[in-house]
């Protein structure tokens, strides 16, 4: 018996639908909402946005209505081991690494006699873009970033095949970008669960991706991005040359854009770990210059600087350079403004740090204990690397038995892997 999507169906019939009125809505046969229902078909990546739209959902609910249900005589093999999922991650992880190394190829190699030249998907040309913000939308919102990684999976899946199939130069160039585009985000989600090495392939081929495609601004993000992971692994020597040939590329790209900016706050963020406070508020005092620019500075995916985390990023910067007494004005103004899960992790975590250098156990517990929180409901490894900061600072005052509970409280962390 044939496994089922019987919650999708139920979304269809609740929002007023009958299959005939979802198929024409949509542009499609009857027959295929049919297969999408009875989990013999999946809708393409382009196809999702107008369905989650018509069942007036998000991206990552529509996710969770085409997971196939089992039949109900279904029973799982008592002598098969279920996945764990540390399993299930290694094979997410290959999967991906698998389709890097296939479409670097294909970006390296246009045009090979040999690759298929078949037609190009004229609907992810046309939509793919759209789908990508959406996906960037819901990396963005969601609290475990880690959700969006089947979605993700699929469009890259989705765009190397069209990749091979490209017929002409111009189908090849807007493809490249949107390969750019994607593995950036990619990397993000191996970023979020400490894969830095894996990170850095996804950026590195974002990177000759972006060039293939021609475009700047998204060339000096993927090396802006590959920077970051060199800060936190730690290595901000290996970050600076990543950075200064970012900060090139950025020059040519188009100036109504925020990309030198953001450049430049990372590159303050390597000066601050390298010691060099003048350098550091330089790069900072650049960053702060992308408020002369108008709302059209930044795309909503992978560009998405607009300033508004200069206050953190100066409290972390002066922090690391031993000055908390700037620091925690900077992380106060921070903490005033909405802030993501993951950011207001960061800044509490920051917090708890001068809370040490102003020997203020109340202070350290207070905002440890908040952060401590964030992180098992995200189980962000990212809030966990920074939580794993304060935890190697905690040491000389490990007399104090509260200390002590939190230093054990934050090794007791579920990290994502």
């Amino acid at each position: 018996m044939t496994s089922r999507r019987k919650r999708f169906a139920e979304r269809r019939t609740a929002q007023g639908y009958s299959q005939e009125d979802f198929a024409e809505a949509l542009m499609v046969a009857v027959s295929t909402v049919i297969r999408w229902e009875s989990g013999r078909a999946t809708p393409r990546p382009h196809q999702r946005p107008a369905i989650a739209s018509l069942l007036e959902i998000t991206l990552l609910e529509l996710e969770g209505l085409l997971v196939n249900e089992p039949p109900a005589d279904f029973a799982a093999p008592s002598d098969v081991p279920a996945l764990s999922p540390c399993d299930d991650d290694d094979m997410k992880r290959r999967e991906v690494l698998g389709l890097l190394a296939v479409t670097g190829a294909l970006v390296a190699l246009p045009g090979s006699d040999d690759s298929p030249r078949e037609r190009t998907d004229a609907g992810l040309l046309e939509n793919g873009e759209g789908v990508h913000r959406g996906l960037w939308q819901v990396f963005t919102l969601s609290e475990s970033k880690q959700a969006v990684f089947p979605a993700v999976r699929r469009q890259l899946d989705t765009l190397t095949t069209c990749l091979a199939g490209a017929r002409t130069d111009a189908d090849r160039a807007r493809l490249c970008t949107m390969t750019a585009d994607l593995y950036q985000l990619a990397g993000e989600l191996f970023f979020d669960a400490n894969r830095y090495t894996d990170a850095a392939q996804c950026y590195t081929l974002a990177a000759h991706a972006a060039q293939a495609g021609g475009v700047h601004d998204l060339w000096a993000c993927a090396m802006t991005r590959h920077a970051y992971v060199e800060l936190y692994a730690p290595r901000a020597s290996a970050a600076q040359p990543l950075l200064a040939a970012a900060r090139s590329i950025a020059r040519k790209g188009d100036t109504a854009l925020s990309t030198r900016h953001w450049v430049a706050a990372v590159q303050a963020e390597a000066y601050a770990a390298m010691g060099d406070i003048d350098a550091c508020t330089r790069a900072l005092d650049e960053a702060e210059e992308v408020h002369a620019l108008d709302g059209r500075s930044r795309n909503g995916g992978w560009l998405r600087f607009d300033g508004s985390r200069l206050f953190e990023e100066r409290g972390a910067c002066y922090l690391r350079l031993g000055r908390p007494d700037l620091a925690e004005d900077a992380l106060a103004s921070a903490l005033a403004q909405p802030l993501s899960l993951r950011r207001r992790a960061a800044v509490l975590t920051d917090l708890a740090v001068v809370g040490l250098h102003r020997r203020d156990v109340d202070q350290v517990m207070h905002y440890a204990e908040t952060a401590i929180g964030l992180a098992d409901q995200s189980n962000s490894g990212f809030i966990g690397k920074k939580l794993d900061g304060l935890r190697e600072r905690l040491a000389p005052h490990m007399s104090d038995d509260r200390i002590s509970s939190l230093d054990h409280r934050i090794a007791a962390l579920s990290r994502t892997a």
